[in-house]
């Protein structure tokens, strides 16, 4: 541990920047972790809600229901998809499928290029420091003779501090930016699945829509000729 401060003492410009990129990606992967929770929906608990919407008010109680939720599938693939229903099958799935490629995928991808670049430079800058420092000790060997061997195999020592370094700060972030790919893949199979189900619903449900709204102008035609 005395090794390490005396790295930080001695070469801080090296160190100083490696905290900063440390506490910035920390940063970064605990604000990805909460838009990914908040981003969750629960199908097996929202899809019975949503049908009760859509059967007690009709499309109109659905994407009411639906905008005023805060997780992405119901405020914008299931709202896309409301919002073309009277156009027909297909217009909600070109719909639904822009959604999904314009506007729900980059905002489950951001904040992943920045993590994925510090843990790349997290590398490279401790492989620099590591360098720098091995060059500044052979010189200084060169320049000396070569004694006292014992004080620069500790100088050679607190150079590797840096690539250690980059290496701690990097390793955590790769693996956090394949784990954050591989939900976004499993999200968007999810999407893709809760497309379909709205697709079900709304054709199971047309029918009867159609039958009220028949049933009701009948009433006004009646009332009319009255």
């Amino acid at each position: 541990m005395s090794s390490f401060f005396k790295f930080v003492q001695q070469d801080w410009y090296f160190a100083f920047p490696m905290f900063a990129m440390s506490l910035a990606a920390l940063t970064l992967v605990i604000w990805r972790l909460l838009l990914n929770v908040n981003a969750r929906t629960n199908l097996n608990e929202f899809i019975p809600l949503f049908q009760k919407a859509l059967d007690r008010d009709g499309v109109a109680g659905a994407l009411k229901f639906c905008r005023q939720r805060s997780d992405l599938i119901p405020r914008k693939l299931y709202t896309a998809g409301l919002e073309t229903s009277k156009q027909g099958m297909a217009a909600m799935r070109r719909a639904m499928a822009n959604v999904i490629e314009l506007e729900i995928l980059p905002s489950l991808n951001l904040l992943l290029a920045p993590i994925l670049a510090i843990a790349k430079i997290a590398t490279m800058v401790g492989l620099l420091g590591t360098v720098i420092s091995m060059i500044n000790t052979f010189t200084v060997m060169q320049e000396t003779g070569g004694r006292d061997t014992i004080s620069y195999s500790g100088k050679i020592g607190l150079a590797l501090f840096a690539t250690a370094l980059g290496l701690i700060t990097a390793i955590p972030l790769v693996f956090a930016h394949v784990m954050f790919k591989d939900w976004i893949a499993k999200y968007e199979v999810r999407m893709k699945n809760a497309a379909q189900k709205l697709l079900i619903l709304i054709q199971s449900a047309k029918p009867d829509l159609g039958k009220a709204s028949s049933a009701a102008e009948i009433v006004e035609t009646s009332m009319v000729h009255r």
